[in-house]
């Protein structure tokens, strides 16, 4: 009876793998070919973009782009992975474990089964196998444990990491070829070459410098000859080092002054001679003064910041307006 019962079992299984096999590759063809002209669509987009100089939505559709490629080919390797083992099926069906030729198959269906989710039958083929080989096989080729055998270039074109600039670049030198298109990339090549911590404000110490190489502490200083700037070198240098490391941080900024020795401020040597209006001013310019200033120069930062916030809020609001106009 148990003899029957094997039989039985062996002849179901074989059965269903063969219909969810069968399915999964009539239903690959047609999606290949849907697939295929959604991502004809992108690229005419792409080059319409990069032709009226929007560069910068072009550089982050390019990415759709590459993501749709990366699953047209992974839909072939499965394709042809699916085809195989239904050619094998007779062979799953008479041994008790996995034949090693048909290993990284039977690994990669599984592997690319739940990243498929356009491919239902795939998971139907995959529950096939945990009954036949254990959870612990299926485990192994999910997980990509060194034993798994899943075929590397269906690990790669399933990955959902961003592709690196160089592949976005060359795509986009591709569409602009393909479309006869001249195409000056010098602008997004530098965009590319760009580190994050170069798009961060306040990450780099040059940017705590102003347009004419002046430090944070000077462009808070008074200009235009104010007693202001008669505050000795020495000083200077004192609140230059306090604030610099606190730039980031306006209320370390406030705290990190030192209030000492600035309670009255000398004047230049060369104003000896100058108006008693001149030695009242310089007299009366004290480190409250200097805080207002820094005060005042926090503020028009974050307003600044504010500013920008909204500016790239509006932005989003009219690129999103323009890919509703170019879908519908």
């Amino acid at each position: 009876m148990s003899v029957l019962n094997s039989l039985f079992n062996r002849a179901t299984l074989g059965t269903r793998c063969k219909t969810c096999l069968n399915l999964a590759i009539s239903r690959i063809k047609l999606l290949h070919n849907k697939r295929e002209l959604q991502l004809k669509n992108m690229r005419r987009e792409i080059f319409q973009y990069l032709q009226t100089g929007q560069e910068a939505i072009a550089r982050i559709r390019v990415e759709h782009v590459i993501r749709e490629q990366n699953i047209l080919a992974a839909y072939e390797i499965i394709e042809l992975f699916c085809e195989f083992v239904l050619a094998r099926v007779p062979i799953l069906e008479t041994q008790r474990n996995c034949p090693s030729e048909l290993q990284e198959a039977v690994a990669s269906i599984i592997f690319a089964s739940p990243r498929c989710s356009d491919l239902p039958e795939l998971m139907q083929v995959r529950n096939l196998f945990a009954a036949k080989y254990g959870k612990e096989f299926v485990s192994a080729a999910s997980e990509l444990r060194p034993d798994s055998s899943v075929n590397r270039t269906i690990i790669e074109k399933l990955s959902v990491r961003a592709p690196p600039a160089d592949l976005k670049l060359k795509v986009l030198k591709a569409i602009a070829q393909e479309y006869n298109l001249e195409w000056d990339s010098s602008n997004t090549e530098a965009e590319f070459s760009k580190k994050h911590e170069d798009l961060l404000d306040g990450s780099n110490p040059s940017n705590l410098r102003g347009p004419v190489g002046e430090s944070s502490v000077d462009m808070l200083l008074p200009k235009n000859g104010l007693p202001g700037s008669a505050i000795k070198e020495n000083q200077k240098d004192q609140m230059l080092q306090a604030s610099i490391p606190s730039v980031n941080n306006p209320s370390a900024l406030m705290s990190g002054i030192s209030l000492e020795g600035t309670k009255r401020v000398e004047p230049l040597s060369g104003q000896k001679g100058g108006s008693p209006s001149d030695e009242k001013a310089g007299t009366s310019w004290t480190s409250s003064d200097v805080l207002e200033r820094a005060r005042a120069a926090i503020a028009s930062a974050e307003r600044a910041s504010a500013a920008a916030r909204a500016a790239a809020e509006l932005v989003n609001v009219k690129l999103h307006r323009q890919a509703s106009n170019t879908k519908s």
